[in-house]
């Protein structure tokens, strides 16, 4: 299949390596994920795309998505404490891609909230992110 350029549906692509690149995230989850995994031990994050939308901006046409961001934890401060290091890799961030083929021009935190899950601390972060 041809290389083609890549659209919002990509924007997950984006994430993992974002987060990862914050130092006190890599010190303290054993595991950054996309949509669902069989295994993982406390402490972890997932994420999913949740939504799109065409929104047209001065006449071209800009892709904007919901990223939802699952930070599992053992107790509820560090639950807590994962949500902080998240909002603080993503919230007013731009993203490229390694290889340049996609950018996020805007990743803004636009909800969160909080609960038990599958014996965890969970923290739930929705980012709106533009391309």
């Amino acid at each position: 299949m041809a290389a083609k350029s890549k659209s919002i549906l990509s924007a997950g692509e984006l994430i993992r390596p974002a987060l990862l690149q914050n130092p006190d995230i890599a010190a303290t989850v054993t595991k950054v994920f996309p949509v669902v995994t069989t295994e993982a031990e406390l402490p972890y994050i997932s994420y999913r795309r949740l939504s799109l939308e065409a929104v047209a901006v001065k006449g071209t046409p800009a892709r904007a998505a919901e990223i939802e961001v699952l930070c599992f934890g053992r107790t509820y401060s560090q639950s807590v404490e994962i949500a902080e290091a998240v909002r603080s890799s993503l919230d007013g961030a731009e993203i490229t891609s390694a290889d340049g083929g996609l950018t996020l021009r805007s990743c803004m935190l636009t909800d969160a909230e909080e609960s038990w899950l599958d014996d965890a601390w969970v923290q739930r972060l929705i980012f709106t992110v533009r391309i």
